[in-house]
């Protein structure tokens, strides 16, 4: 049978949010951020909220998401988002606020940001890409590595007593009480790509609630800083990184109330 025959020209249509910018993006081949930033503009715009939401956008692999997404933005230094982002939701608490943030900017220089806005319970939505690696300034190894994973510094994969454990973020964020919903992602297939939408909408649905942080982190990959084609590298991802960064909802409702933890930490 002829593949002609199986896939149809009439059934081959392109959805394209209007928020999406016509420029062609930067990113590689099999890259998962333009999927992501196809769902932020879906979500946004079918909340009708573009006029009112503000994008802080990071140092890594996305910092020209300005450049994808018609929506106003703020550029933020190297894992500072979440604060930038936590003085713009103060300032004006009507907008809604996210930072998109990878890896190397959230776990590794911005920790102590993303911690602290997350306790607190900042009214702000944080998107979280997991692609284990610096992507962006040549495949070293970032926070997230795995262990025995392979990297432009860790030539022999990285080494328990050299590196230390990869840092699961997520978890440790859904164990805040600023934190309202905690959820990894991932987009490596349609079925994916649904959930993580889900998990987005509700973000942008908790934040337009002021339910407190709310906190998806989309476990991707990185074909170029992994040395692997987009199909090979779906398959290491599905491999090796599920097991240890398993996808979910770690949780799901809304920010501690300040008399009731106040009230649990008397009783304890």
């Amino acid at each position: 049978m002829d593949v002609k025959d199986i896939i149809k020209e009439e059934n081959l249509v392109y959805s394209k949010p209007s928020l999406l910018s016509d420029k062609i993006t930067h990113y590689c081949p099999g890259c998962s951020h333009g999927v992501v930033h196809k769902l932020l503009a879906e979500v946004i715009e079918e909340l009708g909220i573009q006029e009112k939401t503000i994008g802080v956008s990071p140092v890594g692999c996305a910092v020209f998401a300005y450049n994808y997404i018609e929506i106003d933005w703020q550029e933020a230094a190297h894992g500072r988002a979440p604060a930038v982002a936590t003085g713009i939701a103060r300032v004006d608490p009507d907008k809604v606020v996210f930072t998109y943030q990878g890896d190397g900017d959230l776990a590794s220089i911005g920790t102590a940001e993303i911690m602290h806005a997350a306790n607190r319970g900042e009214n702000i939505v944080v998107v979280f890409i997991n692609n284990a690696i610096y992507g962006m300034t040549g495949g070293q190894m970032a926070p997230t590595t795995l262990l025995g994973q392979v990297t432009a510094t860790t030539p022999c994969g990285r080494d328990l007593e050299r590196n230390g454990y990869p840092l699961k973020i997520t978890e440790l964020i859904g164990q805040l009480p600023g934190a309202a919903y905690v959820s990894r992602q991932s987009v490596h297939t349609p079925a994916a790509v649904r959930k993580c939408r889900k998990a987005l909408r509700k973000s942008f649905e908790n934040a337009m609630a002021k339910k407190g942080t709310s906190f998806v982190e989309v476990v991707s990959t990185c074909s170029s800083g992994w040395r692997l084609s987009p199909v090979e590298a779906n398959k290491w991802m599905e491999e090796n990184m599920f097991p240890f960064y398993p996808i979910g909802d770690i949780k799901d409702g809304q920010k501690a109330e300040a008399g009731d933890f106040m009230q649990q930490n008397l009783k304890n």
